[in-house]
């Protein structure tokens, strides 16, 4: 006997993991035999008991989080190597031990077998995210496994886990480090340097998920001048510098994005980078200056982050899109993306249709885009795949 409460499915409600679906929801539960608290580690059994997989609780429209579809004790070493999997995938395919990266997701939730986790890699700095109560309390053997599989070369582990959290989990809950401390907040991109703030940017201080993405940008920008909107730290205005961009203007509402993107302007190219930063919103400034530039990137943050939000969010994408269609000169680009889990590609790409229709503009489709290796799609779990992309030529 393991101890652990045990979850009973309703009658057929097992073959969605027996699929190797890492949820179950909660409609699918029939009892809880035992006492748990949210975040909790439970066995989930049949109705007629047989056993089907073990994960975290919580409640929530996701009741139970899978980690394994085996009975585990999920100790120290157990999470060792669940995270030494996803750091031996990760060499194998070329990210770790690339001289010209040293930044990447070491693990991506459900695309490496554990839901409710991020952790990403910071030259020499861990920055976990917990998305469930479960994850975050296994924060400590996390921290273990992180310096057992890394020795000498980790520095510091940020947890970064109080806005994900959400306010109904995060009282008490501080942002702070769990191993060492401030480290040197540099990074090198595809050979760009990078200046990432952790503690006080967005997300786990930077967007990893577009490094082949703002690659393709360097590629198509010589000679042209681009619009990056929405630029946070100024990945994409960076790369079309260094691909020979004839000049480079960055967008940003927010002051603090706006000299994020300077500094690693300066860091890469000093102070006679052909290069502009507006803190202006960036709908209006689509508005405001039509026609001028020959690649424009609208690379926004997620319009919706539950489903009562879609329709207003796929609107938005509509209006942006447009207006981008529409500004970008004859023979343009645009590099368009969502981040939006709930807005699916059927949704995303409806929308760009839309804009395109209403311009009247001849559009085509040059490439579909997503996010790289290191945020690995399970094939069980296409939700996972939540950044969507189209590059479009604009006659």
């Amino acid at each position: 006997m393991s101890g652990l409460a045990k979850v009973i499915l309703n009658a057929g409600k097992e073959q969605s993991p027996k699929r190797f679906h890492p949820w179950i929801f909660s409609g699918a539960i029939n009892r809880i035999e035992g006492t748990v608290q949210d975040g909790d580690v439970v066995e989930v059994f049949t109705n007629k008991g047989e056993y089907v997989c073990t994960g975290h609780i919580q409640n929530g429209s996701i009741a139970v989080r899978i980690f394994s579809f085996q009975q585990v004790v999920p100790d120290e070493s157990f999470w060792k190597e669940k995270i030494e999997k996803a750091y031996n995938y990760r060499k194998a395919i070329g990210i770790i031990g690339n001289k010209e990266t040293n930044a990447y997701r070491l693990v991506y939730g459900e695309g490496d077998g554990m839901p409710g986790l991020v952790i990403d890699y910071y030259n020499g700095s861990a920055v976990i995210q917990a998305h469930s109560v479960g994850m975050h309390s296994e924060k400590e053997k996390i921290v273990s496994a992180l310096k057992a599989i890394y020795g000498d070369e980790l520095k510091s582990v940020y947890d970064k886990s109080k806005e994900s959290l959400g306010d109904k989990y995060n009282e008490g809950v501080e942002n702070g480090y769990l191993f060492g401390e401030d480290n040197v907040k540099q990074v090198l991109e595809n050979g760009n340097t990078i200046k990432v703030d952790w503690e006080e940017g967005q997300k786990t201080g930077f967007f990893l998920d577009q490094r082949e993405n703002r690659k393709l940008v360097g590629q198509y920008a010589k000679g042209k001048k681009v619009l990056d909107c929405f630029c946070y730290a100024g990945g994409f205005s960076l790369y079309a510098l260094r691909g020979g961009a004839s000049e480079v203007h960055s967008v940003d509402s927010s002051k603090t994005a706006i000299k994020l993107t300077d500094d690693n302007i300066a860091l890469n190219f000093g102070s006679g980078a052909k290069q502009t930063s507006h803190v202006a919103d960036a709908f209006d400034f689509l508005k405001d200056n039509q026609g001028q530039y020959d690649i424009i990137v609208v690379d926004p943050p997620a319009f919706a982050k539950h489903r009562d939000a879609r329709h207003q969010a796929v609107m938005g994408y509509k209006r942006l899109n447009a207006l981008a269609i529409q500004g970008v000169k004859p023979g343009g680009l645009i590099f368009t993306f969502s981040c939006s889990q709930v807005v699916d590609k059927p949704l995303f790409y409806g929308a760009i249709t839309a804009a395109a229709i209403e311009t009247g503009r001849t559009v085509r489709i040059l490439q579909y885009l997503s996010q790289p290796a290191d945020h690995p799609i399970s094939i069980y779990h296409p939700e996972g795949e939540y950044l969507k992309g189209l590059l479009l030529f604009v006659e």
